[in-house]
């Protein structure tokens, strides 16, 4: 069903040069607190998706940007048309996607947009693994339970307690949005004594002498990771067949450009967040040994398997490409 429907947009494109017109004329792209997002920053400031849409006939698109904390108000915001385009974790996409799959909301991951590790960082020296955490101990992420470092800490939690305790940490887990967890950590003044946090807050969070890391998000999921992807709504995309083409080319060339100019990439995103911190640091996080701009999406079924097995899926996807739009199909996923 979903190649005959790929094949009857396909020709609708070609057989009404005046469908780009009847489109609309306006996108809204959300996103998180993170350096995950750097297409975004890049197709922002080179107006990549206005370009790729007038190319294809569709003139004047209104680009409208919201940032989220964690992905429950965005997905919530995407369900309720509040908002077009969303991208975060694998986990929260996985939720989504697993809430609506075979519906007429149906949603589904548009492509990956980094594959790079977060680190859960602590102030504490007697800290060494997450088997020294204490009840006492607060850990400060995004989102709890959903969040892509909530899932991955229950993932480390069953490695390391047995799978039918992959829920043991949970309690001691806060939400907190990434900016705040670090002034809370590098102040050492209240009960955060340690934060699974995102690039590049976790490497600011390292500068400070008595910081340090217990866990790698690579190192639980014994190997590279999608740390960000983007999503959307089938509805979306069959209704804006030209605007959806425009948004994935643009993602595309911004994927390119991320990846062959770091330092401009490090220099639009200091702009937009209004960063203090200096370009060459902020390239060198973009630039890291385990960091890769890449749309394909890397060890999805990893995340998908594990949230089915503890009940946070009711279904899991058979294969990464059950998980994305057709488009990434082509690309070396897993």
């Amino acid at each position: 069903m979903q190649i005959i429907r790929t094949i009857m947009v396909a020709g609708a494109l070609a057989a009404s040069p005046g469908l780009a017109s009847a489109q609309a004329q306006e996108i809204r792209l959300a996103r998180q607190f993170s350096m995950g997002y750097l297409q975004f920053n890049v197709m922002e400031h080179e107006k990549l998706l206005e370009m790729h849409a007038a190319a294809l006939g569709l003139k004047e698109v209104k680009i409208v940007w919201s940032t989220f904390n964690g992905p429950d108000a965005m997905n919530n915001a995407l369900i309720s048309d509040s908002v077009d385009i969303v991208a975060g974790g694998v986990p929260g996409l996985l939720t989504l996607w697993n809430r609506t799959n075979g519906t007429a909301n149906e949603v589904k991951g548009i492509s990956a947009l980094s594959s790079q590790p977060f680190l859960l960082n602590t102030r504490s020296d007697s800290i060494k693994s997450i088997a020294d955490l204490k009840d006492s101990d607060r850990i400060a992420l995004p989102a709890v339970k959903v969040s892509v470092q909530a899932v991955t800490l229950q993932m480390a939690a069953a490695k390391q307690f047995g799978e039918k305790n992959f829920g043991k940490l949970d309690n001691l887990t806060v939400s907190m949005s990434p900016p705040d967890s670090t002034i809370a950590l590098l102040a050492g003044s209240n009960e955060i004594t340690c934060v699974f946090g995102v690039p590049p807050f976790q490497q600011q969070q390292l500068e400070k002498p008595g910081i340090h890391t217990i866990l790698n998000s690579f190192d639980v999921m014994e190997g590279p990771h999608s740390f960000t992807v983007a999503w959307t709504s089938a509805r979306f995309r069959e209704k804006n067949p030209v605007l959806y083409k425009a948004l994935f080319s643009a993602l595309k060339e911004a994927t390119e450009i991320v990846d062959k100019d770091r330092k401009k990439a490090a220099a639009y995103w200091i702009e937009d967040v209004k960063s203090k911190m200096p370009i060459e640091k902020v390239t060198a996080v973009i630039s890291g040994p385990q960091v890769r701009w890449t749309m394909a999406p890397e060890n999805a079924m990893k995340f998908a398997a594990f949230m089915h097995r503890v009940g946070s899926l009711k279904e899991a996807p058979k294969s990464w490409k059950d998980l994305f739009f057709p488009e990434v199909h082509d690309l070396s996923g897993s």
